[in-house]
């Protein structure tokens, strides 16, 4: 196997109350496109839709259904900032490398958006501020010293007081950051109508089909599937998310288990700006809201260890996260409607690595780990379409795997 197969998720995501959507599934792995994409998750999908939107011919596989990975335990609050503070990433690979990172996502944020209204995909996605509470990450004083260094950089943030944050949220904390900018959608209704556009402009996907080595020659490369096929292209991008590539071996990079409940409907409770709320804490509880009145509430974050352990702790994980989240918001109910588990990935400093894959050229990896996932894998298929067209990209250096630890 290219990568370690993984149970990515238990429980029933919200978003898949209709159940997982259907695609016209292809066998034509004979053919020979420009690029195969190894995975159909949403970095498969936006990656696809690059390359397309690029002239490119794309064949993208998985092993799984399409986008039945790790997709819909997703909670899509879509955020540019990173899960570690401005002022965390600047001493640990300098102020101004900081500033371009903390930059490039908040403006990935905005190029998601801006795609999902050219594409016309309907996904529920909204635009949203996010408020950024103190915890023992960032107390008072550091929230203050955060939202300086965000200011001096640009970003759309400003310091809420006790007052000011209770009218805006009912939360009652001492100060929080609120930044603008942010948005928040249906993962599957988003990522389902990306396959459904790529595959409308001629992207072709195959299911059930399992990569297990990718090799290049100087002008192409070769894709082995576990059925004895070879699948020959000019290029291969893997976007095979929390299933870690092997031939990658990312150092310091590791799995998580979260945990996710959805409340029942409840649109009288609801705090008045409906912003995404999460913690300056490790792990943090993160909060949000849906377009039909309910609350989702996250965290309770702990190593992977297997997913027999994590599944076990569902029930005890979801009580925590409905006590946890009624101390900010005691006129909530949080008794849930749905409870999920599921993977994700953490990076040393926060930061994803994508880029062309050591020794290996025209294979490219997208290792979007870092809790806002989706975010990152808008900025992969920015950088790998520039990439594969040889057009340079001003900050493909700060996310190069070779420069985190690949």
């Amino acid at each position: 196997m290219i990568s370690q197969e993984l149970d990515l998720r238990t429980g029933t995501p919200l978003w898949l109350r209709g159940g997982l959507p259907r695609f016209p599934d292809s066998n034509q792995t004979g053919i020979k496109p420009d690029v195969v994409v190894v995975g159909t998750g949403v970095s498969g999908a936006l990656v696809t839709d690059a390359l397309l939107q690029a002239g490119f011919t794309v064949l993208a596989v998985d092993r799984r259904k399409i986008m039945s990975g790790s997709t819909p335990a997703s909670t899509a609050l879509l955020q540019g900032e990173l899960d570690t503070p401005l002022v965390s990433l600047e001493k640990k690979i300098g102020r101004a490398q900081a500033a371009r990172v903390w930059l490039r996502s908040a403006q990935a944020v905005q190029a998601l958006v801006d795609r999902v209204t050219d594409l016309g995909i309907a996904c529920r996605m909204t635009a949203r501020t996010s408020l950024y509470l103190p915890g023992n990450v960032l107390d008072r004083e550091g929230l203050e010293r955060e939202c300086k260094a965000r200011q001096r950089i640009g970003l759309r943030s400003s310091l809420l007081s006790r007052e000011q944050l209770a009218a805006y949220s009912g939360v009652d904390k001492c100060n929080a950051i609120m930044t603008r900018g942010n948005a928040e959608a249906d993962p599957v209704k988003l990522v389902a109508g990306l396959w459904r556009s790529n595959i409308k402009r001629g992207a072709i996907v195959c299911s059930d089909t399992e990569v297990t080595d990718v090799d290049q020659s100087r002008s192409s490369v070769s894709v082995l599937t576990k059925c004895g096929r070879t699948i020959s292209a000019r290029y291969a991008v893997l976007c095979t998310g929390y299933e870690t590539i092997a031939r990658v071996r990312p150092r310091g990079y590791k799995v998580t288990s979260t945990w996710v409940i959805a409340t029942h409907r409840q649109k009288d409770h609801l705090w008045p700006s409906r912003s995404l709320i999460w913690e300056a804490a490790d792990p943090y509880l993160y909060l949000r809201t849906t377009h039909d009145g309910r609350i989702i509430a996250g965290g309770e974050d702990e190593p992977f260890s297997d997913d027999e352990k994590r599944d076990q702790l569902l029930p005890e994980k979801a009580s925590r996260l409905g006590r946890k989240a009624s101390r900010y918001l005691p006129q909530c109910n949080f008794d849930p409607a749905y409870s999920w588990t599921g993977n994700f990935g953490e990076s040393p400093n926060g930061v994803p690595a994508i880029g062309a894959i050591k020794g290996l050229p025209r294979c490219f990896a997208v290792l979007g780990f870092g809790g806002n996932g989706i975010t990152f894998s808008m900025l992969a298929a920015q950088l790998v379409s520039r990439q594969i067209q040889r057009l340079p990209d001003p900050d493909a250096d700060l996310f190069a795997l070779q420069g985190n630890g690949c």
